[in-house]
């Protein structure tokens, strides 16, 4: 009834590792709230709220979100609302955002409706920093208040 099969006709699986360069994303669900920096290699999609510093590949905020820190990134979605400066190659802000702070970009797309209460900078196709320290992030966080 149960017998031992030679090893060379068992099937192969060919599940493995990941590549290093495999896309892979981070979910923070709308019951997520994190107080603290966040930094990922991956990207990441957000729906919860997050109070800190947010540093990652690619960033997609869900509408119901809140940021409320400086975000760097390659590239930036943002839906929900972002009190902080936002520093990415390409950004694009959607009808349903709210931001309150600058926006440093290389290429940048503003849908109809979208509010934002801050400057624009074109980087010129630098990665620009989203806050020269940490001591700046507070004095900008405490301003905003």
């Amino acid at each position: 009834m149960f017998s031992k099969k030679p090893a060379h006709n068992m099937a192969k699986s060919n599940a493995g590792p990941r590549p290093s360069n495999g896309s892979t994303f981070s979910m923070l669900g709308a019951d997520t709230s994190i107080v603290g920096n966040v930094e990922a290699s991956a990207d990441l999609h957000i729906d919860g709220r997050i109070e800190g510093d947010i540093i990652c590949n690619a960033l997609v905020q869900g509408e119901a979100s809140e940021i409320v820190g400086a975000v760097k990134a390659e590239t930036v979605r943002i839906a929900g609302t972002v009190r902080g400066t936002i520093a990415a190659r390409e950004v694009v802000i959607l009808r349903t955002a709210k931001i309150d702070g600058d926006v440093a970009y290389d290429a940048l797309t503003i849908e109809q409706g979208a509010r934002l209460d801050g400057r624009l900078s074109p980087s010129g196709g630098h990665m620009p920093p989203a806050f020269g320290s940490a001591n700046e992030a507070q004095v900008a966080l405490e301003a905003a208040e």
